[in-house]
């Protein structure tokens, strides 16, 4: 016959184990996310260094991909492959570009970002683009606003503006670098495996909106951006690790 005190025991330990089912590994950020990485995906997130704002510089595949480089500084690896996202100075900026720029380094941005970048050997793309650089797959994506305004009625990123993000494959992982973008309904047909999104805010997305975007793109794993250089904070990072539903690593900037 059982006791009550063995009943409070069988008890305690389904409780328990419930709790670890819902609260434990998989919980967005915690110490369980790395581990539920595939190999392949693991490898190439290590690979990715956060720059500052929305600067990275991804190393694998045996190249060295650079988006949106901006304020550099010191002496930064010379690049294989740069992607621009668009024009804004904080984006495109062609001191930096110089800095990464050696003979071979090939360039793919919109065409209000090349203007800005004569002599230099650029390819254009606009939203819905598929384009193969140095042996990578590139898909340009669109990128705007929906509800961040300069002023009554003008986002900051209008949709006409052709402003882009980039799905690039290496090594097999799909990374997807949003861009300067709101949570848009384009993202639905976006497939990646690790995203880069913005979470700052004011111009793109706030930390909550970043959390809705990866609700709809499900990736293995998301890395907030759009912070640092004057622009966010941290904190914003912080929040969105801990409301999204799926693993974030927050990158130290390098």
């Amino acid at each position: 016959m059982l006791t009550r005190f063995m009943i409070q025991s069988i008890l305690f330990g389904a409780l328990f184990g419930l709790f670890l089912f819902w609260c434990g590994p998989s919980t967005a950020g915690g110490a369980g996310a790395a581990s539920q990485l595939s190999a392949e995906v693991a490898r190439v997130a290590d690979s990715i260094h956060w720059l500052g704002h929305a600067s990275v510089r991804i190393d694998a595949g045996g190249l060295v991909v650079y988006i949106d480089p901006w304020q550099l500084g010191g002496e930064p690896k010379k690049a294989d492959l740069v992607l621009i996202t668009h024009d804004h100075r904080d984006h495109c900026s062609p001191e930096d570009v110089e800095a990464v720029f050696r003979e071979g380094t090939e360039i793919v941005t919109i065409a209000a970002a090349a203007e800005k970048l004569p002599g230099k050997p650029v390819q254009i793309v606009t939203p819905g683009d598929k384009i193969t650089v140095k042996g990578l797959s590139i898909e340009a994506v669109p990128a705007y606003n929906l509800n961040k305004f300069r002023s009554p009625g003008v986002p900051f990123h209008p949709k006409e503006a052709l402003h882009v993000g980039f799905v690039v494959t290496l090594d097999g992982v799909r990374i997807y670098h949003s861009g300067d973008t709101d949570c848009i309904p384009e993202m639905k047909d976006v497939r990646a495996d690790i995203v880069l999104l913005p979470v700052s805010g004011k111009y793109v997305m706030t930390a909550e909106e970043a959390v809705k975007a990866v609700e709809i793109l499900r990736p293995a794993l998301a890395i907030p951006m759009h912070v640092g250089r004057g622009i966010g904070s941290p904190e914003d990072a912080e929040r969105f690790r801990e409301l999204s539903p799926l693993p974030v690593r927050v990158l130290p900037m390098e």
